[in-house]
Order: C-alpha cells, then sequence, then structure tokens
C-alpha cells in the first residue's frame, strides 16, 4: 500500500485514479502541461505588464526620464532615441514581433490543451463502454461479471468527468490569460501612438529639442 493511502482523502483519489484505467495518465500529464504554460504565460505578462496606465507612465516618464525606470519607460526611452517616425515604427513592429508573438503563440498552445482534455476523457469513455459491453457479451453472470460491468462504467464516468473539469477549469484559466494578453497589446500600441505625436510634435514645434528633452509645448500637447 502507498504510504500516503493512510489518508482518506488520498486513498479515494488513488481509488479513482485505479477505476478510471489507462487514459487517467494522459489526461493527467495533459493537466501538467496545461497549468505549467499557463502559469508560467501568466507571470511573463504580469512582469511585462504595466501597473498603470500608459497616459500616466507617458507623464511619469518626462517627470524625469534619467530614474525612470519600466517596461514602459524602456519602450518610451528606445522609441524616442530614434531618429524618425519610420524608425519609431520599425522600432514597435521589432517589438511586438520579440515580445508580443511568443504570447500569442503560447495562448494558442493553452487552447490546445484545453481542447485536448474533453477528447482523452471521450477516448477513455469509449474504451470504458467497450469493457462494459464485452463483460455484458461474455454472458457468465455472477460476481466477476458484474465486477467488470462496473469497472467499464466506473472508467467511462471517470474519464469523462475529469476531462471536462480539465477543460471548464483551463477554459476559465484561458481566457483570463487572453484578457491579460490583449490589454498588454492595447498598452503597447498606446504607447507607441504616444510616440509617433511626441515626433508630429516635434517636427511642428519652432524649437528642435534633442530625443529624451520634450519642450512645454510638445508635453502639452502629448499629456
Amino acid at each position: 500500500m502507498h504510504p500516503l493511502a493512510s489518508y482518506p482523502l488520498v486513498e479515494q483519489a488513488l481509488d479513482i485514479w485505479v477505476k478510471g484505467g489507462w487514459a487517467m495518465p494522459p489526461l493527467m500529464a495533459n493537466c501538467a502541461l496545461m497549468y505549467l504554460l499557463g502559469t508560467n504565460l501568466l507571470l511573463r505578462l504580469l512582469s511585462k505588464g504595466p501597473a498603470v496606465g500608459p497616459d500616466y507612465a507617458w507623464r511619469r516618464y518626462w517627470r524625469n526620464p534619467a530614474k525612470a525606470r519600466g517596461p514602459a519607460a524602456r519602450m518610451i526611452r528606445q522609441a524616442t532615441a530614434q531618429g524618425t517616425p519610420e524608425q519609431v515604427g520599425h522600432y514597435f513592429d521589432e517589438l511586438k514581433q520579440d515580445e508580443l508573438a511568443p504570447f500569442n503563440r503560447d495562448i494558442f498552445l493553452m487552447k490546445v490543451f484545453v481542447s485536448t482534455a474533453p477528447l482523452l476523457g471521450l477516448l477513455g469513455t469509449v474504451t470504458g463502454m467497450l469493457a462494459t459491453f464485452k463483460a455484458l457479451s461474455s454472458g457468465g453472470g455472477g460476481e466477476k461479471t458484474m465486477n467488470m460491468i462496473a469497472g467499464g462504467i466506473a472508467e467511462a464516468l471517470i474519464t469523462t468527468e475529469t476531462g471536462l473539469l480539465l477543460a471548464i477549469t483551463g477554459l476559465a484559466f484561458h481566457f483570463s490569460l487572453t484578457r491579460q494578453n490583449d490589454r498588454y497589446i492595447k498598452y503597447v500600441e498606446h504607447l507607441e501612438s504616444l510616440c509617433m505625436q511626441y515626433f508630429q510634435a516635434r517636427s511642428t514645434s519652432t524649437q528642435q529639442p534633442t530625443p529624451g528633452e520634450p519642450n512645454h509645448e510638445q508635453i502639452q500637447i502629448l499629456v
């Protein structure tokens, strides 16, 4: 007996695991990959994601550009150091390719794991019902036959329930990650717009400041 089996909940879980049949290990592997990927993606989004809105981050940056820190300050500093609006556009295109594309890829992979869970459960359901029909067709009767029928039904129901449970929780997790990713994309796009406005204001201003030192007129236009 497993040493943890002395605990009632663990004993019950192990019993369900055994009755679930061959489909339980693939379901658990799918679960582990799904939540490991989702947790990793969430932590990466939170590390990149903004704590404040883009407009506030923009104003805070220009109060003291030399001491500004964080992802938003880094993007503003590198974007406003470009020479032309076209170069700003290229900078943000590369930023989206390097930082946003991996998030979109991992979110798609997360969706694959969510979709796979109920299919694995359904496959376990089919094999469980096949075992049930095989027991019924044997026609032997008695306790052995009833145990085989009960085992087949248990396998079918347990795998179905496990697959659906993983799919429902995974779908909620996937929705949360998608919302967080969309928020970050809009944040980057808003900063890109502000940086473009910065260059437009600089080109129309009579005074030509260097990047990182906007004059009072530019601040009034952009804030």
